[in-house]
């Protein structure tokens, strides 16, 4: 596992072998920013990192310029971890909580450029989530939500719902929040 743009381009993460995650793959993680790279500015950005695990999406952002990046998982060591790692690399703009998911969801009321839930595969509420965060207004407007879930599984029928990506047996499934030129 390696950052694979910006500032820390090239650091290789080691987590500890222990901890309760399925991170996702450089090959889908180096997809992912190519066709972000073409849709947003990273610098400056707001994200908020869903099931954040080894943080290995977060600590991207952060590489990339994100001004600010909300990290949340619900085990202590994957928080720890995060926490560890980017206080040793000065990613101060990393602020990681320790939560059950959708107990954060239902507090927060910040609202994010991007919003990455990367749940695990065999949570069978992860199609809840892009409603959750679409009705609690999570997103700013023309804000992006990306799910990561098994390619065999379909979130489209959610009216934010734009595409989905496949790689391998992971899909990233793309939400977008109207934006005020839409609603003109």
């Amino acid at each position: 596992m390696r950052i694979i743009g910006g500032s820390l381009k090239g650091l290789r993460l080691n987590p500890p072998k222990n901890l309760p995650v399925r991170p996702t793959t450089d090959l889908a993680k180096e997809a992912l920013f190519n066709i972000l790279q073409n849709q947003i500015e990273f610098e400056g950005i707001r994200v908020l990192d869903l099931f954040s695990g080894t943080g290995n999406i977060s600590m991207e952002f952060a590489s990339r310029g994100a001004e600010q990046v909300v990290s949340v998982d619900r085990s202590i060591h994957c928080v720890h971890y995060l926490k560890d790692t980017a206080r040793q690399h000065g990613l101060t703009q990393i602020k990681v909580f320790k939560d059950d998911i959708f107990k954060y969801l239902q507090l927060e009321t910040d609202q994010f450029d991007l919003i990455f839930a990367d749940p695990p595969y065999d949570l069978n509420r992860i199609p809840e989530i892009p409603g959750i965060i679409f009705d609690k207004n999570l997103l700013l407007p023309g804000g992006l939500l990306i799910v990561e879930h098994q390619s065999m599984q379909n979130l489209s029928k959610h009216p934010t719902f734009v595409e989905q990506r496949q790689y391998g047996y992971s899909a990233f499934s793309f939400f977008k929040a109207p934006d005020v030129t839409d609603q003109q």
